[in-house]
């Protein structure tokens, strides 16, 4: 045998070792249906199992040393698991409302009028020993002072824009 022969020797070694290696992988059993209640569906890296009785979802690859299964995260079971536990805390809360004093001082138990209340205004009826709540409206003295002081807030403010753009147009 030549030496330039040895590396097309070994070449064909290595590569009837890895179709062995790869009959050898595919001669292990995949795993086992059992009657039926397993529904078994590939995946790229091995079989994604699913059990018919329970719903459980478990991966199944072959690490060389045989099938392992190893089931998948239940998120439905943790979402059932909050909602129980929100359901008993928002239970708890009610029951904790419910032992506190029963109306809140100033709440009143008839219900807000519908519409624009300031187009008819509600009667307004003076029990005894009853407040009565009046918000006056601003007269018209008050209406004037308001609009003069704005006007001349507007007018302060054009006088600072015209000085700002004198300042800036000289620069240019």
């Amino acid at each position: 045998m030549t030496i330039v022969a040895l590396p097309r020797l070994f070449g064909w070694l290595a590569a009837a070792a890895v179709a062995f290696g790869a009959v050898a992988a595919l001669a292990q059993p995949m795993p086992d249906a059992e009657n039926g209640r397993y529904t078994l569906s590939p995946i790229p890296d091995g079989v994604l199992r699913l059990d018919s009785r329970t719903g459980a979802v478990s991966t199944c690859t072959n690490n060389g040393n045989g099938w392992a299964c190893y089931t998948a995260p239940d998120e439905r079971a943790a979402l059932d698991t909050e909602i129980g536990r929100l359901q008993a805390d928002n239970d708890k809360l009610k029951a904790q409302l419910a032992e506190r004093e029963a109306t809140a001082p100033g709440k009143i138990d008839e219900p807000l009028p519908k519409g624009d209340s300031l187009k008819n205004p509600p009667e307004p009826k003076a029990a005894e020993g009853e407040r009565k709540i009046e918000i006056p409206l601003p007269s018209d003295r008050d209406m004037d002072r308001m609009i003069s002081a704005l006007e001349q807030a507007w007018r302060r403010l054009v006088d600072m824009a015209d000085r700002m753009q004198k300042d800036i147009g000289g620069r240019i």
